[in-house]
């Protein structure tokens, strides 16, 4: 991460430069000279590609790792000054004796900063002659290269060498047979196996390669690696050569003619290109004319896709040649119908547990009713998470011990043993070429992940947040348009997934962006052991125990408990929590021991007191000990730029106001957080560089007390509110022109006005009150919403309504909003012009609308899902006319109690895909015009009435409706009415 800390420090220092230049005035040009210093050496760095290269050389790791310190606290050094100087100066007062306090402590800062910037400067001189004395300089290319070649040798593929050790890909085996040799009409070209390394890529391309149908069927066959470090001319020669096409002799004939060209130095260029062109084309031509299949094994991106591509036929018609490709990543896959991609899946416990079988009992038959090691086996299994390699590995190592007791060993270290199998079984190297292929500005986003536990689902709105925080991503990545740093962030993320570095577990419904996803536990081990390079310290239950004292952190996440005073490193940047900020067992632990037997012996007695007495202490104590957690953190790591307490619970009395020292915090969340007090300190008003705040807390009370500070947060981009939220006077949000997302905002505590001068605003979330004052019926009223990019709007309330002509003037005031979710009673639904046309999803829940809504919403050109929940319609009939929802995908109709009968005319949804029916209790029968959609690929019946499914069962009146839908799934049917 040394790269994006120097991006990330140049970027800042060149933003308060520009931005807050007088702030810094008196250190304007020791900072300058500092940004300058920095740019060589990122220029250099990126140069020599030294953040991928820390695996070759212990001197690169740490000259690298010298770099990266440096970046950081010349980052800190220069905004600490500039924060401390702005905040001074904007509340510096006219009186004279207190203004010669402020200029005679404004000196001494001054001082203190210009010595501390002259010190990173001589240690940045110092290290670029330690460069040259130790020989790092040249980071030699020759080693670099070495080292690769040999790692490719290793991993080359022989398409005749076919493992026997197959299992759970036989259906993908005969799915790619029947692509490659049925595809009559010549349309798919291109076929792509994509899949997280260790998966079988390989494996199944050889069993495709090898079938005897896709033998008899192809008349010329080439097996080609390409790998990362390929050369475009040698896989057109190894495809040619494969094809039996060109001859080893025309070869070196070939390449001894092209290094006499290139003695020839005025004609080098354009020879070796006439040379290029005359091989592509020979090849192109030959794949053109014959039936050939061509396997192009490891190919890494859409990049060396693009290079490759002039010798393949994929756009002419009349070509009969395949192309097979095997890919960690999903950008090389064709679009259909020219291309069919087919992403690999992990195996299943039972397969998983078969491969391990044939391979660690290979040699020992006999043993495969061992108890002992069946249930020793069953248990390391796991560990591997259904990747083939990580089995395979595993079985290997337990296929030489032979006894019960070494088996033994190895579970006790089974992830160590699993990640370090020897020679080409290193799965540690496998993945690690995935790592060292990503660029790097992904490199960086990917290290970040390890702060979240295994098997953690990470939320990836919250992970892009903490991404920009850090400046992991910054506004210099922005393209063009309208993109703003969040969706660089999300493209980021988006690529990972599309390497298979990450697995997606829930995409949005709506926009089908990515909404949470998870690490498998082996890239997880190669991100942690890459992030401990970096400086991260992750509390988990290996190191939590111990008592030692962390000196050097600049990120911690924090797993389980550790004791927060353990951590003695100032310049920490990022604490996320993951675990109880103080747990009950820690507390027991500092009471005395004869207290903690009195409590134990007379548990539960109220009447004794005692006993009343010492559990009053004991919670004076917790009070006490959780608030010196919260003011050691306050007090010590005031470079901190993420503070994220999600996962902390219970964490004592009340959030003191020593929180105002973080100034540099760029993220902050007290989300889930129980307080005995719910008033919130005014000193949040100092974190004026804050971007994300989340204060969803929960409280002893029913409300949270918010101080009117929000205003000075001008950076502020995601405010999130308590759900009920309280003020004394009303939250001033008016200056907050960056903000994007706006969560639990009600007119009550808030000012609509404000919502005028949000003009970047994107998601906006109501809770509870929603009015606007001094409406005026029949006249023109005031737009309410200034921003043109607001695309996510919800409203909910389960205790008050809205006036639908205040909701009508709401949606006539978004401009582009595309989702729309109403849990509230409006009893009336505005007529369909009031919608922007270009709606894709509506949820309507809570409406108590007395009147049909499928009229009004049929009408909606592009509405893609709709979802009606519980007591949406009042009403027993709805009615799906002719010719609407023309563009409806999904479905859902959810607990309306008083509906009996939905009608669906003939024409209506024509390119429905998905139907869920869930808790309908009146509903007698499905709808005889469903018969008539012939898009309908899946049919989800929940909490059903058991008479009500058994009419969907073979041979009863509902089932002919459905036979042809291919899914059909029920979950808790029952006799219940």
């Amino acid at each position: 991460m040394a790269s994006t800390a120097l991006s990330a420090a140049i970027s800042t220092i060149g933003n308060l430069l520009t931005e807050e230049a007088k702030f810094l005035w008196g250190v304007e040009e020791q900072v300058e000279r500092l940004q300058t210093e920095l740019k060589w050496m990122e220029s250099f760095l990126s140069l020599k590609d030294a953040d991928a290269r820390q695996g070759e050389d212990r001197r690169i790791r740490m000259w690298v790792s010298e770099i990266r310190e440096l970046a950081y606290d010349a980052e800190d050094v220069v905004e600490d000054f500039a924060l401390r100087i702005g905040s001074k100066r904007k509340g510096c007062s006219s009186d004279a004796l207190r203004k010669s306090a402020f200029i005679f402590k404004e000196g001494r800062l001054l001082h203190k900063t210009r010595s501390k910037i002259e010190s990173i400067i001589a240690r940045i001189a110092d290290l670029t002659r330690r460069l040259q004395t130790y020989g790092i300089r040249e980071l030699r290319d020759a080693q670099s290269s070495s080292y690769s070649n040999r790692r490719r040798e290793l991993r080359w593929s022989y398409p005749h060498i076919v493992e026997d050790n197959f299992v759970g890909l036989s259906s993908e085996t005969k799915k790619f047979v029947s692509i490659l040799v049925e595809d009559e009409h010549n349309h798919c070209k291109v076929v792509s196996i994509c899949g997280m390394g260790g998966l079988g890529k390989t494996t199944l391309a050889k069993k495709v390669y090898n079938h005897s149908r896709v033998r008899d069927n192809f008349t010329y066959f080439a097996w080609v690696y390409v790998s990362q470090q390929f050369q475009k001319r040698k896989v057109w020669e190894d495809a040619l050569s494969g094809l039996n096409v060109i001859s080893n002799a025309e070869l070196r004939k070939m390449r001894e003619d092209e290094l006499r060209d290139k003695l020839l130095s005025f004609l080098k260029d354009n020879q070796s290109s006439m040379n290029d062109e005359r091989l592509a084309k020979k090849l192109f031509d030959f794949l053109k004319n014959n039936k050939c299949l061509v396997i192009l094994d490891d190919l890494w991106s859409i990049e060396d896709w693009n290079v490759i591509l002039p010798g393949f036929p994929i756009n002419e018609p009349q070509s009969k040649s395949k192309i097979l490709i095997t890919s960690r990543n999903k950008e090389v896959a064709l679009p259909e119908p020219r291309g069919h991609l087919h992403v690999l899946e992990f195996l299943n416990e039972k397969d998983s547990w078969e491969l391990f079988q044939k391979i660690a009992f290979q040699n020992y038959p006999d043993d495969r009713m061992d108890g002992k090691k069946k249930e020793l086996g069953k248990e390391m299994v796991k560990h591997c998470a259904g990747l083939p390699l990580a089995v395979i590995v595993l079985g290997g190592i337990l296929a030489t011990k032979g006894s019960s007791n070494e088996w033994q060993i190895v579970h006790e270290n089974v992830e160590s043993y699993i990640t370090r199998g020897k020679g080409l079984q290193r799965i540690d190297e496998v993945l690690a070429l995935s790592y060292g292929d990503l660029p790097p500005y992904l490199r960086s986003c990917f290290l970040y992940l390890s702060h979240f536990p295994q098997d953690y689902v990470i939320n990836a709105e919250r992970l892009i947040q903490l991404w920009v925080a850090e400046g992991i991503v910054s506004s210099e990545q922005e393209g063009n348009g309208d993109e703003i740093i969040e969706d660089v962030a999300e493209r980021y993320l988006i690529e990972l997934s599309e390497r298979c570095m990450i697995q997606v577990r829930e995409t949005d419904v709506a926009t089908s962006k990515i909404k949470t996803f998870q690490m498998h536990d082996l890239m997880r081990d190669l991100c942690l052991s890459r992030a401990k390079q970096e400086n991260f310290f992750i509390a988990d239950q290996a190191n939590a125990d111990s008592s030692s004292t962390i000196w050097r952190a600049r990120r911690v996440s924090v797993h389980v408990f550790f004791w927060i005073q353990r951590l003695k490193s100032p310049n920490i940047r990022s604490l996320l929590f993951f675990s109880e900020l103080l747990t009950a067992e820690a507390l027991w632990e500092l009471l005395p021991k004869k207290m903690v037997d009195y409590m134990e012996k007379h548990d539960n007695e109220f009447g004794n007191p005692k006993y009343l007495m010492l559990s009053f202490w004991i919670l004076c104590k917790l009070i006490s000990t959780a608030r010196g957690i919260w003011t050691y953190i306050f007090n010590n790591f005031k470079l901190l730029r993420v503070l994220d307490f999600e996962g902390a619970d219970n964490s004592g009395c009340k959030v003191p106001s020593d929180i105002g020292n973080l100034i540099h915090l760029r993220f902050l969340s007290l989300r889930d957080i129980e307080f005995l007090w719910s008033k919130l300190p005014s000193s949040l008003g100092n974190l004026r560089c804050l971007q994300t705040l989340d204060l969803r807390i929960k409280a002893v009370c029913d409300s949270i007390h918010v101080p009117n500070v929000i205003w000075r947060m001008e950076q502020l981009r995601h405010l999130y509110l308590p759900e009920k939220c309280k003020s004394k006077k009303k939250l001033k949000l008016d200056t907050l022109r960056n903000l994007q997302t706006l969560v639990n905002f009600n007119t009550k505590y808030c000012y609509l006005k404000d919502l005028l001068k949000l003009t970047n605003l994107r998601v906006l979330e109501i809770r509870w009150h929603f009015n606007i004052e001094d409406f005026k019926e029949d006249l023109d009223n005031p737009p309410l919403i200034g921003s043109k990019c607001l695309h996510s709007l919800s409203i909910s309330c389960d205790t008050y309504g809205i006036d639908p002509r205040h909701l009508e003037h709401l949606l006539s005031s978004c401009a582009c909003i595309c989702k729309l979710s109403l849990k509230v009673n409006i009893g009336k639904l505005p007529e369909s012009q009031y919608f922007y046309e270009d709606i894709t999803y509506i949820h309507l829940s809570l409406s108590h609308l007395c009147e049909d809504p499928m009229p009004t919403i049929g009408k909606l050109r592009n509405l893609r899902i709709l979802q009606i929940g519980e007591s949406a319609f009042t009403g027993k009939k709805m009615i799906c006319s002719s010719e609407g929802f023309p563009r409806l995908d999904s479905l859902s109709l959810e607990s309306l109690s008083d509906l009996e009968e939905l009608q669906v005319d003939e024409g209506a949804m024509p390119v429905l895909r998905r139907l869920e029916i869930v808790n309908w209790r009146k509903m007698k029968m499905m709808p005889d015009g469903l018969r008539s959609i012939a898009t309908l690929k899946e049919l989800a019946i929940k909490r059903m009435p058991k008479a009500f499914r058994d009419r969907l069962v073979d041979g009863v009146e509902d089932f002919n409706k459905f036979q042809r839908v291919p899914s059909i799934t029920f979950q808790d049917c029952d006799d219940q009415e």
